[in-house]
This record gives C-alpha cells, structure tokens and sequence, in this order.
C-alpha cells in the first residue's frame, strides 16, 4: 500500500466523477476523497480540524452506496439532494441525511483547493503557513466554533515551507515530488469544476445552510 499522497488519484477520480447535466458521480468522488484524507493524515495534527471527522462522513456515504435497496438514489449528488428532499430526509429524526453529509465534505474541499492553490505559488524555501491560515478563515472558519478556529490558527503556526510539505506528503523520491507539482494545477483545474457543481446544487435546492 502507498502511504504517500498521489495527486494523480484525485484528478483522475474526480475527472471520472464528472456527470451529464452539471452532476457529480458520488463513488467517484469519494474515491477521490480518499487521497485528499490521506493528504490531511500525512500533515498531521496540523489538519487535525479538517481530518478528524472526514474519515467519518465518507463512510456513512459509501455505506448509501452499498445498500442495494437505495444505492441508485445516491449515484450522484443531483440525484441524492432530490431523493432525500422529495422523501422529507433532510430533517428526519433518527436518520444521517447524506445531503447533510456531503456538505461537510464539500465544505472541507473548498479549504483544500484554496491551501493547494495557494502553495502551489509558494517558493520551495517559503513557509506554508500563512497561505494555511488565509485558506482556513476564507473558508472552514465560517463553520468552526471559536475554540476550534483558535485551535487550527495555533496548530497551522507549526506548518512546513513549501518544499518540507511535499517531502512529507511525496516522500524523498524527487520524481514523485515533480509528478505532484506537474499534475498540481490539473488537479485543481477539475477540483474547482467539481466543487462548482456541487456548489451550484446546494444553491438551488437551498441546502447551503443545513445545520
């Protein structure tokens, strides 16, 4: 098993993810999650406020995946908002809402598309964590608690320079090191297409704000 960070999983699966009518195929795009998990494991208590619970989300998604009773209301995002909502499972008691779930994934990638685009500008001698705390008060900190939001500004004090980040996620191996910063831009290219969808359908069905 490769314990490093393979950037070319995430844009290959999220590029497979891509579905007619402006949709996301959710296998897919949970199979490209899987990386960028592995990518906050390898940072470490450093992105311990975006890890802890992604593990967590992603499985109760493949679990709607697997039940063969419901799985075809889940093989997309279009297709999971409108099943849930026509059948009044946003709010039901006692059940997980998988629209409700994805929107903590989806909000947790928004923060590592703008830290990834951010050190991707970076000089290998600079250090991360400036771009690490700008990425986290555009975006995660809107839905963090105070203590949590004190909590990830201290622990992003402690981050890398640029070229300390890749080795820790790429290894030692140079080659790996200029595969992930070649395909980097690619990556975030259909990253941001995906997001966009996802966005755009929360927007519409006025999901944005689902507690």
């Amino acid at each position: 098993m490769n314990n490093h960070f393979d950037i070319k999983l995430v844009h290959d699966n999220f590029q497979f993810s891509l579905n007619e009518e402006n949709d996301v195929l959710l296998k897919e795009y949970l199979d490209g999650y899987e990386e960028l998990n592995k990518f906050c494991n390898l940072m470490g208590v450093v992105f311990g406020f975006v890890s802890k619970d992604l593990r967590s989300k992603m499985d109760i998604l493949y679990d709607f995946l697997k039940d063969a009773s419901i799985s075809d209301n889940y093989k997309s995002t279009k297709k999971m908002i409108e099943y849930e909502k026509n059948n009044q499972l946003l709010d039901k008691k006692g059940f997980t809402s998988g629209s409700r779930t994805l929107l903590r994934l989806h909000r947790g990638l928004d923060f590592l598309r703008v830290f990834l685009k951010s050190v991707a500008e970076l000089k290998d001698n600079e250090n991360t964590s400036a771009v690490g705390r700008a990425a986290y008060d555009k975006t995660l900190s809107h839905h963090h608690t105070f203590i949590i939001r004190n909590g990830a500004r201290l622990a992003m004090h402690t981050m890398p320079t640029r070229e300390q980040l890749l080795k820790k996620i790429c290894g030692e191996n140079e080659e790996d090191i200029k595969r992930t910063v070649t395909i980097l831009p690619q990556m975030l290219d259909v990253t941001t297409i995906v997001f966009d969808r996802i966005e755009n359908l929360y927007t519409i069905h006025e999901l944005h704000t689902l507690p």
